[in-house]
């Protein structure tokens, strides 16, 4: 694995843990909500790098997803990728501080935020030691 690709999932691994640290807290269900974006991107910028693919400085996890999408060994709920890609757009200031169309995430909706992105990081990581292994 390329050194930059280990960079993109150690920043991957310290939002998960972000996550996982603040997710049974109400008042932070808005920043677990964005750890689990920036999770999802981080792992799938990894991905972009170790392919040598077109990498491109979006946030946009759909079309990040479209550049990878051919090489991953795992799948990936669509609509739960166009949810989560949501809160990246809608958060940059605090008139959005909702995160989502119907506000600031419930804890319910944090909570299956983060199981999305914690899938994606598992998997990603898995693929990645599945490859070494291989070698």
């Amino acid at each position: 694995m390329k050194t930059i690709t280990k960079q993109w999932l150690e920043y991957a691994k310290a939002d998960i843990k972000s996550c996982e640290n603040n997710i049974k807290d109400e008042f932070l269900t808005n920043i677990v909500a964005f750890h689990c974006q920036q999770t999802v991107e981080k792992c799938f910028k990894a991905i972009i790098e170790e392919n040598d693919l077109d990498f491109k400085r979006i946030h946009s996890l759909f079309k990040l997803y479209k550049i990878i999408k051919d090489k991953i060994n795992f799948s990936v709920d669509i609509d739960k990728l166009e949810q989560i890609d949501k809160v990246y757009t809608t958060s940059r200031y605090p008139g959005d501080l909702g995160l989502m169309p119907d506000g600031k995430p419930s804890t319910k909706q944090a909570n299956k935020m983060y199981e999305f992105a914690k899938e994606i990081y598992d998997k990603t990581i898995k693929m990645y030691r599945d490859t070494e292994m291989e070698e």
